[in-house]
């Protein structure tokens, strides 16, 4: 803790690209605010991460040191969940405390509408009025403005109309135009003589795209992947103009990191929220050079190799800056694990042993159990003591948690799914959730306790079929006992006809009410 008067801190500034260490001494001046109810708080939230994709959930072929580091010294969840098993659901989830269905959130195109708009509670509106300074770096893919963004001029609503007082985005993903990164209000680096034009249903301007120049293209990328190439990658949708606003993918950990420290030195002497959001191991997976070889599984190994380093260079600027024991760190991932996602990287062929999902069945876009579960860490030094937790946990009840520990009380038609478990993250209790509902386009599953039931789906979403994913999307009920089934292999809903009434009358239950 910081304790009274002046303290003298050393801060450790590293090059990425350098060996060279410069130590600087900064005064810091006495925190006037109590640090154990109001702790700076950082969630590290990874992209496609797998349950099995780091070395302190089994991982192999690729080695994770900085985040076995918090694992091993803070809660290690191993029934911890994303609410949904695509991307924008999860993060819409996260920042707001309901389910994405009930906004109708779905996968959204790089130039979508702002899906959270102004007046909705968020985890960063929710901190501010405990006082907190509150910021987002990295991937967003939850729509900016209003529906007819102009890339050239103030882009809102955005991050900053719902609570945040900083952001550094890519507005969507790395898959999709733009390709740019958005600061606040405006595109980075934008020269107003090379306006940018962004069209998802027809190309605009004159950029080589993968459909018709395929000699470009780094690697191969499917129908949906295969429009405008920047930096030798064609990209979902079109883009004209903004030339000296384009990104790099493969400057992504320097740029993120950078701006991540920050804001952290910054806000050093005030309680501050941090959404780092990272866009690895998203697709297209392309790491700095630096980072090639460090694993056996080619791009996708090493992208993990990368966001470990990534989230290491984060919390050693806390230590350095004596912050760490009043930080409550949450690390997690959207969604889990996928290898081919619309670009040939090998990462199935040089999978080897390694097993992203784990023990379990399915992943990203499934309803089966590594759609949702994700690897989820809690670390808070000196308050947190090291353990394994079973609890079933989801990313939706930090929001009420964390109002619990700041002492902001929750509107009744606030984060209305998320419920208070601030004992449970911070290892006090294994007292999880009885129930959660697992989201995966548009159908869900539900988790009781130890069971694991799948209603029947009529309609088996053609983008699995066209993947070739495991999806759990059966013409008929499912049930499991992962106690004995983690792989989910015995169905044994037929055996046990009163339980699936009990499951499908609750499914319906919490879709038309709530927890």
């Amino acid at each position: 803790m910081i304790k009274a008067g002046k303290i003298l801190s050393i801060v450790i500034a590293t090059s990425l690209f350098g060996c060279s260490q410069q130590s600087v001494e900064t005064e810091v001046e006495k925190v006037t605010v109590d640090r154990s109810t109001s702790p700076n708080v950082v969630i590290f939230y990874i992209d496609d991460l797998g349950w099995g994709d780091l070395g302190s959930y089994g991982a192999t072929g690729v080695e994770t040191p900085e985040i076995d580091r918090i694992a091993n010294n803070g809660i290690r969840f191993t029934d911890g969940h994303s609410s949904a098993a695509t991307c924008t659901p999860s993060r819409y989830s996260l920042l707001t405390g309901e389910h994405g269905f009930r906004s109708k959130a779905k996968i959204l195109k790089g130039d979508a509408p702002a899906l959270i708009q102004p007046g909705k509670g968020t985890l960063a509106s929710m901190l501010k009025k405990a006082g907190y300074t509150t910021g987002v770096v990295g991937k967003w893919h939850l729509g900016l403005g209003d529906g007819n963004v102009d890339w050239n001029e103030a882009i809102k609503p955005g991050p900053l109309e719902i609570g945040f007082d900083y952001s550094f985005l890519l507005p969507a993903t790395g898959d999709r135009v733009p390709t740019v990164y958005v600061e606040n209000h405006h595109v980075v680096d934008l020269d107003k003589s090379d306006p940018i034009t962004v069209n998802y249903k027809k190309k605009v301007g004159n950029r080589a795209t993968g459909y018709e120049n395929p000699e470009q293209l780094r690697y191969w990328a499917d129908k949906q992947h295969n429009d405008t190439i920047v930096n030798g990658v064609s990209r979902i949708g079109h883009m004209a103009g903004g030339e000296s606003a384009l990104w790099t993918d493969e400057d992504f950990a320097e740029v993120f990191t950078n701006k991540a420290i920050d804001f952290i030195r910054d806000n050093k002497d005030k309680p501050f929220f941090l959404f780092k959001s990272y866009h690895d191991i998203h697709v297209p997976r392309l790491p700095h050079p630096r980072f090639k070889g460090k694993s056996t599984m080619g791009e996708r190994g090493d992208a993990i190799v990368q966001m470990d380093w990534m989230t290491g260079q984060v919390i050693r600027e806390l230590e350095a800056l004596g912050i760490a024991e009043n930080t409550l760190i949450i690390f997690t991932s959207d969604n889990g694990p996928v290898l081919f996602d619309g670009y040939r990287d090998n990462a199935i062929e040089m999978l080897g042993e390694h097993k992203p999902a784990g023990p379990f069945s399915g992943g990203k876009y499934s309803r089966l159990e590594a759609g949702t579960r994700v690897p989820t860490i809690a670390y808070w030094p000196g308050t947190i003591n090291p353990k394994v937790s079973d609890a079933l946990v989801s990313q939706m009840d930090i929001y009420a948690s964390l109002a619990k520990l700041v002492g902001v009380d929750v509107a009744a038609d606030e984060a209305v799914d998320s419920l208070e478990q601030l004992d449970v993250w911070l290892g006090k209790t294994e007292q999880g959730r009885v129930d959660l509902l697992e989201e995966s386009l548009g159908n869900v599953a539900l988790r009781h306790n130890q069971y694991k039931f799948i209603p029947a789906s009529k309609l088996k979403p053609k983008f699995i079929k066209s993947k070739k994913i495991k999806g759990g999307y059966e013409n008929y009920d499912q049930l499991f006992d992962l106690s004995k089934d983690p792989g989910e292999m015995n169905n044994i809903a037929e055996q046990n006809p009163a339980l699936v009434e009990q499951f499908k009358a609750r499914v319906e239950d919490i879709v038309s009410n709530k927890y």
